[in-house]
């Protein structure tokens, strides 16, 4: 919530805009006085590492009164506000618009009262409200995540894993309890990001005598030699009938049917609490500032919006209809239509349920669909958090779609020496949480082995291949594609999901392992800063990786709260250093004592970091001292942050859904050899851009070989915005801004679509 205050602020400043703080929610709006404070630009430092809301929020029965709204209206009017920008969830969000419903009446009762003139209900006439989603439960319809979730998210996986450990040692079934209200997010994607035995969660309750086969499944767990079970309850989860189920009726089960030794975990407000995470405070400062151009576009007939994040693009969606979308999923689940309540949640939530089906439970072999392919799946470049939940996911998801799954070591390097093996089921359980590659990976590109490689398709008999890497994996895959005149072996499905810290692969908006490293950034960041407590002001000059990909210092630099960001992709010269020096030397010599700046390791061969920290040491002399790090290889390292664990599930999951789709379509069964229609396989990257998953093969012209990186990046245009909260005097292109849009109301099949 305090990265989006601050973007609100800052922005509302960069406009020309008076911004005030209305302290303690609706009851300081209701009370007034010192609760209602004009806001300086200042006022809003150091706050994005700040968990909470330093500004206050609470619960206020006195709004929910006519006299109380009236009483609010009274203290805007005297001050002049007539545009509310509101962080809350959707009981506050509801209180804003019906309060904007009631303005002009509240004018014309106060005008009567004598307390305003009528000129004064004039200029004030109309009220303008815009509202950010502020909610760990991630329960309000119309976006795919709420600010506080990920945060939340991150202190439940930081829990599971410390748990993982100790209930390993004792083989131990833990039991937890997660947040959520009546909404089952926090609960189904903790799952997902730590591969739980079990879910319970309120929108899909389970089906009658579930208790049986989550204990069949603990147990079949236990026999394949796992040494501990994990079982995820949401504090609102029911059975079908309505009765709740408690972790510790779930716990009294376990030990009653199997025996085993079980403990409950309550996570309670400990997932409320702590820093927040790389995700949140981007995800807030781009709404905070699309909020701000929301109010200014505005009109009197112009309805409450609350913008709201699509995939990867900021949207405006009218409150009302989100609010209602959100009550439907109540009634639905109220009513026990549960399919139906599972699909008013929205893509997102249902992407991460079917998800989660198909990796969770693992059918017997007469189950399975008859297959006799083979596919292989391997890790190439550099090692990224994420890629050992999305090999987990492939295995699993390939099993279950009849296929033979071959794990190969070491990249192309592996793969030219034989070191493929079938990969089992088993062999995959508890690698979501794990850092690095356990399959291992190289750099090593695939063009001065074709022919070793090619034999060793040819003698495993491999008929489709899942590459997960970076740039490497993309050249590799290209190399591939272009050996198919002269090897009938490669003419086979093949799918790419990109998976680097850099991000710095064509077509695609996030890469996996990016997250991950944004957040040892941040937190890098953050302790650094820290450091400098007490002390004279200081200016830290910090490197990060990334190649000559300018993702990490831009997107780490917004997220850290940065005063500036050297990239390849913005050349910059002598002049430009000194402006950023002059620059931070005028907020230095205000309140502000902290001064960070980011530089990404390619971005020029002769402005080193060295050189960069050598000139803000020099004229900042007087004013501030200056200190320099290099981060290096701990953005590689870690374990994956939730963002990466699901992401590189999901992704996984449908790339060897489309490679099933592919080998159905495009070889004839019943015969010992299978024959290929080869014009018609191509090779396949499976991405995100924008708002979906797309596949795209036609990315050679899109990229810049020379340096590694896409012709085109999206996140460029968050540089401005970078600017703008670090109170540069930039022009920003509201071309990219959200436009209003209206909820749309999936059908069974449109969901299948997607």
């Amino acid at each position: 919530m305090n990265a989006a205050v601050r973007a609100v602020v800052r922005m509302g400043i960069y406009v020309g805009a008076k911004v005030y703080f209305i302290h303690e929610g609706y009851q300081g709006m209701v009370d007034g006085g010192d609760n209602i404070k004009e806001a300086s630009w200042e006022s809003v430092s150091s706050m994005l590492q700040v968990g909470g809301t330093v500004i206050g929020s609470a619960r206020c029965k006195d709004f929910r009164t006519h006299e109380g709204r009236l009483r609010a209206a009274l203290n805007l009017v005297q001050r002049g506000i007539t545009n509310l920008c509101v962080i809350g969830g959707d009981g506050s969000l509801t209180g804003a618009n019906l309060f904007r419903e009631e303005w002009s009446g509240l004018l014309d009762e106060l005008v009567q009262s004598g307390e305003i003139s009528e000129e004064a209900s004039q200029i004030h006439s109309a009220l303008h409200i815009v509202g950010m989603v502020g909610s760990i439960d991630n329960d309000f319809c119309g976006t795919d995540m709420t600010i506080g979730t990920d945060s939340a998210l991150h202190r439940i996986i930081e829990v599971v894993d410390a748990i993982m450990t100790t209930a390993q040692s004792h083989q131990r079934t833990f039991v937890l309890e997660v947040m959520g209200r009546h909404c089952g997010y926090l609960a189904l994607v903790s799952a997902l990001a730590c591969g739980a035995d079990w879910v319970l969660i309120p929108e899909m309750p389970p089906k009658d005598g579930w208790e049986e086969q989550m204990c069949n499944k603990l147990s079949e767990s236990r026999l394949r030699g796992s040494r501990l079970n994990i079982i995820i309850v949401a504090e609102g989860a029911t059975d079908r009938h309505g009765n709740p189920i408690s972790s510790n009726a779930v716990k009294d089960l376990v030990v009653r049917c199997l025996g085993f030794d079980t403990r409950v975990t309550i996570l309670g407000h400990v997932q409320r609490g702590g820093t927040p995470s790389a995700f949140d405070r981007i995800l807030a400062s781009r709404m905070g500032v699309e909020a701000v151009l929301a109010l200014l576009e505005a009109s009197p007939g112009t309805p409450a919006c609350v913008v709201s994040l699509c995939g990867n693009q900021a949207v405006r969606l009218p409150l009302m209809e989100c609010v209602q979308m959100t009550q439907e999923v109540q009634k639905a689940m109220d009513e026990k239509r549960f399919e139906d309540a599972v699909r008013l949640r929205g893509r997102s939530f249902e992407n991460n349920l079917n998800t989660y089906k198909l990796l969770s439970h693992r059918k017997i072999d007469s189950e399975l669909p008859h297959s006799s392919f083979n596919v292989a799946v391997l890790n190439v470049g550099a090692p990224a958090a994420g890629m050992n939940a999305a090999v987990r996911s492939a295995v699993r998801v390939g099993i279950t779609e009849g296929h033979t799954m071959f794990a190969v070591s070491d990249g192309f390097e592996g793969f030219c020496k034989g070191q493929i093996k079938e990969i089992k089921w088993g062999d995959v359980g508890g690698w979501t949480g794990q850092g690095g590659s356990l399959l291992g990976t190289k750099r090593t590109l695939p063009a001065k082995h074709i022919d070793k490689i090619a034999e060793q398709m040819r003698i495993h008999n491999i008929n489709a291949l899942l590459v997960i890497g970076g740039f490497e994996a993309f050249e590799s895959l290209l190399q591939l594609f272009d050996a198919r005149s002269r090897y009938e072996e490669f003419c086979v499905p093949m799918c790419m999901l990109p998976a680097t810290i850099s991000n710095n692969v064509s077509g695609t908006d996030l890469s996996i392992g990016a997250d991950t490293s944004l957040n040892a950034i941040v937190e890098t960041c953050d302790r650094i800063k820290q450091s400098a407590s007490g002390t004279k002001r200081r200016v830290f000059i910090i490197e990060t990786m990334g190649g000559y990909c300018g993702y990490l210092a831009t997107v780490g630099a917004l997220a850290a709260g940065a005063d500036a960001a050297y990239i390849y992709e913005e050349p910059f010269d002598i002049r430009d250093l000194q402006s950023n020096v002059e620059h931070l030397t005028e907020k230095m010599k205000t309140s502000i004592q902290r001064g960070l700046v980011l530089r990404n390791e390619n971005c020029s061969e002769n402005y080193t970091t060295d050189f960069i920290y050598q000139l803000y040491s020099e004229e900042g002399k007087g004013v501030f001292d200056c200190r320099k790090n290099v981060l290096g290889h701990m953005q590689q390292g870690g374990a994956p942050s939730p963002f990466d664990r699901n992401f590189g599930t999901k992704i996984a999951a449908k790339a060897m859904q489309w490679i099933s789709k592919k080998l159905k379509e495009f070889y004839r069964t019943g015969k010992e050899k299978l024959d290929v229609v080869w014009d018609c396989v191509k090779s396949e990257l499976i991405f995100v851009r924008q708002k979906t998953y797309i596949f795209n093969t036609a990315l050679k012209d899109e990229t810049d070989f020379v340096h590694r990186i896409p012709k085109e990046q999206w996140w460029l245009r968050l540089r401005p915005l970078m600017k703008i909260l670090a109170k540069y005097k930039t022009s920003y292109d509201v071309s990219d801004s959200g436009q209003l849009e209206h909820i749309v109301r999936l059908r069974a099949k449109d969901i299948s679509a997607i």
